[in-house]
């Protein structure tokens, strides 16, 4: 494996990897993706 590609295959786990654990600290928050705890931004999707 060429190093470059190397690096570069670190640094996009990386960035994936704290994506996930700030999704994860968001859940247990009680934060999601689908509904920000703000009723008055709500559209009454669900």
């Amino acid at each position: 494996m060429v190093m470059g590609t190397f690096i570069t295959l670190l640094i996009l786990c990386a960035v994936v990897g704290l994506a996930v654990r700030s999704m994860v600290r968001d859940k247990k928050n009680g934060k999601s993706l689908q509904c920000g705890g703000d009723c008055s931004k709500c559209r009454g999707c669900h």
